[in-house]
């Protein structure tokens, strides 16, 4: 292992991450599960970053994968492509907007991506607003609307950005208020900006954010929001990277949460449709999606093989009722981390939905962050056989929890168990 990491290190760049004082090797899975290069098996309750959606190995979906390669790996978006076609329409379909356009993509970053271009291009204007907190991805354009500093390199960007206040419910100078008067304190806020810019082309949000620690506002502050920029003309682009599919449970999309409005002009997907296949696109309302003037392709966006894989994934989550059970465990697996953490003067807040769930530590008698004791507590869960992830605002102070929608009660519990006692030792 450590060879592995000497040649990591010299190959690769410092920036690219990796969790562990000594980084571990996965080299299979299965269901909930993967194992190390040295045999040792963890449960895994960050599913590579919310992308492992369904399970590891899932025969349904490697099948998919192996008959679509024996058939054409390849074509790029210049030829007809029955796969890609036949996920847009049930990605079309399932996503509530009227007449939707679909364009697929590599990953969740391409995806934000292609919708600042888009927004951009349709309203005139490079001006975007986006939530404190956020995260869209690492592209040159991504970067330039995150508004978490700890994944915000540079401040140079193509977009003039604008950061509103609402991503965050219990931290900042409204986190004191009620629930309507936090919303109403974000609505001005947004009201006094979009009073003072030159025609804003979209606002960009995350339902729950989920690098920034799985937080969230009240629900309907989007659709409270969708109405002051329907009075500017302004788009919404609803980042459904990480809350897309069914994951938190009671929603299909976290958009759903504001749904009083209706559905987003755009939003963006990624991650969990491919159960680690690499899929994103951007699906939305034809006036919108058809506004490019020039040419544009995909080399690798809707590939056969990862159509096919995606295709296979959905069937498998509608038909197993995916959603229903991370509403179900996931609902069970909250309470027991309340229960846990209820004791533990380190921890400020258990949060989340569904299967996405954070925990927020501080230093005992604060509210100050505690990024040691997140890094130490994800150290003390893997050596008891537990995969989880972290992040945070100001620093990652919150560990997150994300498994397979596939998770079993016995698994949720066996999950809790190892970190009550990392949490404990910690």
């Amino acid at each position: 292992m450590k060879d592995l990491h000497t040649r990591h290190k010299a190959v690769l760049p410092d920036w690219l991450a990796l969790y562990y004082g000594e980084p571990i090797e996965l080299t299979h899975g299965e269901g909930r599960y993967v194992w190390d290069a040295r045999g040792r098996r963890y449960l895994d309750f960050f599913g590579g970053i919310l992308t492992t959606m369904t399970a590891h190995a899932l025969p349904e979906v490697t099948k998919a994968v192996a008959e679509q390669a024996g058939r054409i790996i390849h074509s790029s978006t210049l030829y007809l492509n029955r796969p890609m076609v036949e996920l847009a329409e049930r990605v079309a379909a399932l996503s509530g907007i009227p007449d939707a356009r679909v364009f697929f993509t590599t990953s969740g970053t391409e995806a934000n991506d292609a919708a600042l271009l888009l927004a951009t291009a349709h309203r005139g204007s490079n001006q975007i607003l986006a939530m404190r907190n956020s995260y869209h991805g690492r592209s040159f354009s991504a970067v330039g609307i995150t508004g978490n500093r700890s994944w915000s390199p540079t401040s140079l960007s193509p977009l003039q950005t604008l950061y509103v206040h609402g991503g965050v419910r219990t931290r900042g100078p409204y986190a004191a208020l009620s629930d309507a008067e936090f919303t109403e304190a974000c609505v001005a806020d947004l009201r006094d900006m979009l009073g003072q810019t030159r025609g804003v082309a979209a606002l960009i949000a995350e339902p729950i954010q989920g690098v920034g620690g799985f937080t969230s506002p009240p629900d309907g502050l989007y659709a409270a929001f969708r109405e002051v920029l329907e009075e500017h003309g302004a788009l919404w682009i609803a980042d459904e990277v990480q809350t897309g599919w069914g994951r938190t449970g009671d929603h299909f999309w976290g958009w759903q949460a504001h749904a009083q409005s209706g559905p987003p002009d755009l939003l963006t997907f990624a991650k969990g449709i491919g159960n680690g296949m690499s899929i994103g696109g951007v699906v939305g309302r034809a006036e919108v999606m058809n506004c490019l003037d020039a040419n544009s392709i995909s080399t690798f966006g809707g590939s056969p093989v990862t159509m096919a894989a995606g295709l296979a994934n959905l069937t498998y989550l509608l038909e197993h009722d995916l959603q229903g059970n991370a509403r179900r465990v996931g609902g069970l697996l909250i309470e027991r981390l309340r229960a846990i953490c209820a004791t533990l003067p380190g921890v400020r807040e258990v949060r989340g939905r569904g299967l996405m769930i954070g925990v927020e530590l501080v230093r005992p008698g604060t509210d100050e962050a505690h990024p040691e004791a997140a890094a130490a507590v994800l150290e003390a869960a893997r050596e008891g056989g537990l995969l989880i992830g972290k992040g945070g605002g100001h620093s990652t102070s919150v560990l997150r929890i994300a498994p397979p929608l596939t998770l079993t009660v016995a698994e949720a519990e066996e999950g809790a168990a190892i970190l009550e006692r990392a949490l404990r030792e910690v």
